[in-house]
């Protein structure tokens, strides 16, 4: 063997431990989803967009590390403390893993994204200016909350469906469905309809739930964004649809699969905006004092092959400030 090639080859020896130390030293991004990998697939990618806006490239200024409870969240603090073990310099968590992470890691720096009850009735901080601990990140809602969305939402749907004298609202009792209920209860009456509410316990009960409010006349359904249901659309949806009704629900990800209509927050904007704000805490930006930030992008999907299975014809005014409309 030539001593050119022996030194190349010693060298590439030598080299390859250092490559190996110097990713091994890369700070940790943790990344905590209640949902299934597949639904997250978008928002991972956000997160890498938020991320590179503000300066920092996977691989080169930090490393991920992902846990997804798949639906099913009493695997959400194991999976929280995989991830802690793992020693993450921040952690990203979504929706009903943010309190889990927040109890279980209080040390940890943390930045919570599509939130959609209030953070500090929830405990995660002093403030949307000032949160003063180790949590802060994006909420849902807007100016005035989940009321103010809601009659917004309320208010488009009614355009789909004029006459609307009663709506059977599908949703557990859980904080976040408590909170849709009563926002929807308070704007029912300057829109002329009724709220009708059967409680479920868990998805077993979706289809008596359903059955329920079609008995007592509901002419429409409101599809709670909780996490439960959320995490199981392909097993809700059907049930929720069976009735040929129309279907109102929340995240753009219910009027993509087959609600007539659905209107909130861009989520994948909230895990972009998370993304930057762990870039600035890798960078030494302390989550106390970086402001929880409210929504400022919605997204409005009209399903059309929905709506002509159903007879609803849209008007040309809706159609036309839909952010997307399913054919």
């Amino acid at each position: 063997m030539r001593r050119r090639e022996l030194l190349g080859l010693l060298g590439g020896a030598v080299a390859l431990p250092v490559v190996a130390r110097a990713q091994k030293s890369l700070p940790v991004v943790a990344v905590l989803v209640p949902g299934p990998a597949k639904n997250a697939e978008n928002r991972i990618i956000a997160i890498r967009q938020g991320m590179k806006e503000a300066g920092l490239t996977e691989g080169i200024n930090f490393t991920f590390a992902s846990r997804y409870a798949d639906g099913d969240f009493d695997r959400l603090p194991a999976l929280a403390l995989e991830l802690a073990a793992l020693k993450p310099r921040v952690m990203i968590a979504s929706a009903a893993a943010a309190p889990v992470a927040h109890k279980l890691l209080p040390d940890l720096p943390l930045v919570f994204t599509s939130y959609a009850l209030d953070p500090i009735k929830a405990g995660f901080a002093e403030s949307y200016v000032h949160p003063g601990g180790h949590a802060t990140g994006n909420v849902m809602n807007a100016l005035g909350g989940e009321e103010a969305l809601t009659q917004k939402r309320m208010n488009l749907f009614k355009e789909l469906v004029p006459d609307l004298k009663a709506i059977g609202f599908i949703g557990t009792s859980s904080s976040l469905a408590t909170a849709e209920f009563n926002a929807l209860h308070s704007v029912a009456g300057q829109f002329g309809f009724d709220v009708v509410r059967h409680p479920l316990s868990g998805l077993d009960e979706i289809e008596d739930a359903v059955s329920a409010s079609i008995r007592d006349g509901v002419g429409a359904l409101y599809v709670s964004g909780e996490s439960l249901l959320y995490n199981n659309m392909p097993r809700v949806l059907p049930l929720v649809m069976a009735p040929k009704k129309p279907t109102v629900g929340t995240y753009p990800e219910w009027g993509r699969a087959g609600l007539l209509m659905s209107y909130s927050a861009d989520l994948i904007d909230d895990f972009r905006r998370a993304g930057i704000y762990a870039a600035k805490i890798l960078g030494g930006a302390k989550p106390a004092d970086l402001p929880i930030e409210q929504a400022s992008k919605f997204v409005l999907v009209l399903n059309l092959k929905t709506a002509k299975s159903l007879g609803v014809a849209p008007p040309d005014r809706l159609l036309t400030v839909a952010d997307e409309v399913i054919e």
